[in-house]
């Protein structure tokens, strides 16, 4: 998948809506289309990068910025004192359907172990 078929990088560049409820200068999170917990809010880095790894291997930076992000959506969506969990899904095994890094923030329910 090239960078101009995207989808992540249509909604960053505004060829897609989404309900986007943070953003900063390097991260946009919004809600997921087809959430599973009562808050399920994707962050992603405005520059394209396809998994968590590639991002950890060319920059660190904003791969802590994506978690901060995910921890400011916590807060503003009041599921910072109860519990949330931060998801990265790295390749297709592990459930990545979109080839652009996005943790997805989760909570508003008992999210348990194993997750599903």
């Amino acid at each position: 998948m090239t960078e101009q078929d995207c989808l992540f990088c249509k909604i960053v560049s505004g060829e897609v809506p989404a309900n986007i409820v943070r953003e900063s200068d390097r991260t946009i999170a919004f809600r997921d289309i087809n959430p599973q917990a009562p808050t399920h809010v994707l962050v992603i880095p405005r520059e394209h990068h396809p998994t968590a790894a590639a991002l950890a291997a060319t920059d660190g930076e904003l791969l802590a910025q994506l978690v901060k992000e995910a921890h400011e959506v916590a807060v503003a969506e009041g599921i910072d004192e109860t519990g949330y969990r931060v998801v990265f899904n790295t390749g297709p095994g592990a459930g990545q359907t979109v080839f652009h890094v996005h943790a997805h923030v989760l909570g508003g329910r008992g999210l348990g172990w194993p997750p599903g």
